[in-house]
């Protein structure tokens, strides 16, 4: 099978994989999967084309867009997670790269331009130490023909301490699937994956290497940040355990973010007649975990339900501000940092706007707010303006 073949042949589940922000070049949805056949492929890689299977659009950590190649070492894979496309035992055609293979094929692309980014991950054959190690081949291939862009890279269940090491040393990010909340609930999902021995400690020796060790180690002269991600709605887990778990891992490893995949079954495994997740539930997943991270909010600001879930109907901080501010709204001329960053409409930028601003002078119609980046008509309801409520003023939007 060629190289265009097996891009081909792994593109179908990459979905599953979250990494970054991510749209596929080409592609007809959302979703990612563009279905070129292998002859498109050859013609995209020989004309230079950047609408390439597998290829997507990938936000950076502090902002840039990059195009990125997001695939796998192999699709062969041993363990037999109940969700999973790749599970050991499941009747499809799978696909194989070799390091020098893989590192070869993306050094075109990238020679090309077609690429200047990879996320790599691969099934586990003959255990995760040993998959590992041909990941970690793969990339040290690709930095030592002098690839300087952004690497983000796989670590398999199981990974062994100086393999993470080095995995540290050479991407921009590194990544473990936690896949469940906590350890009673991934075996609902992966029935012979353990979850602090194989998941959660590659995580937490990532963490310990970032603080001991001299951050020069690393190929670019500063550490990777950390990611994971976890599988919802297949479990029988809450918003509240997914939550608490990313909440402690942002504070005690500093976790840069996690990603939320909304399970959707997937043929001829052991979940296919599992329904659906609702992907509204993903996005108040996102929503909550940013709330969480960047806007100063806990735990016991959510608006979890007695099932420990949240609504599906409406976003949280507007459940928040709706609960907390509507007969105790912010004067925005006064308020603090924290104050202002729960107010629906205004954001972490917006917050520092309105800070500059109010060296100047009074802020006193939501046009002003609206000019420094604010979402006026969404922060009306809950702020005060030079002591007065601005909602009359929305006609002028």
């Amino acid at each position: 099978m060629d190289t265009e073949a097996k891009l081909q042949l792994l593109a179908s589940q990459m979905n599953l994989e979250p990494a970054e922000e991510t749209s596929a070049l080409g592609s007809p949805n959302a979703r990612g999967v563009c279905g070129h056949s292998p002859n498109e492929i050859q013609t995209a890689l020989n004309e230079n084309k950047n609408d390439a299977l597998m290829i997507h659009n990938a936000r950076l950590p502090g902002g840039k867009t990059t195009p990125m190649l997001k695939t796998m070492l192999s699709s062969a894979c041993e363990r037999d997670c109940l969700y999973c496309p790749f599970r050991a035992g499941r009747d499809f055609r799978r696909a194989t790269f070799k390091p020098e293979e893989m590192a070869n094929a993306f050094a075109e692309m990238n020679k090309a331009k077609m690429v200047d980014g990879i996320f790599l991950s691969s099934g586990i054959a003959a255990g995760g130490v040993r998959t590992q190690d041909k990941l970690l081949d793969t990339i040290d291939i690709i930095r030592k023909k002098k690839f300087t862009g952004y690497i983000h890279l796989k670590i398999m269940p199981g990974a062994e301490k100086d393999q993470v090491l080095r995995a540290m040393q050479l991407a921009d990010r590194v990544s473990v699937n936690l896949e469940a909340p906590n350890a009673e609930r991934l075996p609902k999902l992966a029935p012979h994956k353990i979850f602090w021995e194989e998941l959660m400690r590659p995580l937490q020796w990532a963490h310990e290497i970032r603080s001991t060790l001299p951050a020069h180690q690393n190929i670019k002269g500063k550490w990777p940040s950390l990611v994971t991600q976890f599988v919802v709605g297949a479990a029988g887990e809450n918003d509240l355990e997914v939550l608490s778990a990313t909440a402690q891992l942002t504070q005690h490893i500093r976790l840069a973010r996690a990603y939320f995949s909304a399970f959707h079954p997937i043929r001829d495994t052991p979940l296919e007649n599992l329904p659906p997740e609702n992907p509204l539930r993903e996005h108040r997943l996102y929503q909550s975990s940013f709330l969480l991270r960047d806007y100063g909010f806990d735990l016991e600001d959510m608006p979890f339900d007695r099932g420990g879930n949240l609504p599906l109907d409406v976003d949280p901080k507007i459940a928040w501000a709706a609960a907390n501010l509507n007969d105790s709204p912010v004067e925005v001329n006064r308020a603090d940092r924290r104050s202002l960053l729960r107010v629906p409409g205004i954001g972490p930028k917006g917050v520092e706007s309105i800070l500059v601003a109010r060296r100047r002078g009074l802020l006193t119609d939501l046009r002003d707010l609206k000019s420094l980046g604010v979402i006026a008509s969404r922060a009306a309801p809950y702020i005060l303006l030079n002591g007065k409520q601005p909602t009359r003023q929305l006609s002028l939007f």
